[in-house]
């Protein structure tokens, strides 16, 4: 049930990271703060289809 998707910089709208997450337990959006290269600061990353 763990599927692969992809984290975007929420500023700059890159997609930077790509992760796995549990559909049973997390049927929402998921939402963590990393490391963006581009703007070099520390900023929220947003789920993206």
């Amino acid at each position: 049930m763990r599927v692969i998707i992809t984290l975007a910089c929420t500023s700059c709208k890159q997609r930077n990271y790509t992760t796995t997450k549990n559909k049973r337990t997390h049927s929402d959006r998921i939402e963590l703060k990393k490391f963006c290269k581009f703007c070099n600061a520390h900023l929220p990353h947003r789920e993206t289809r």
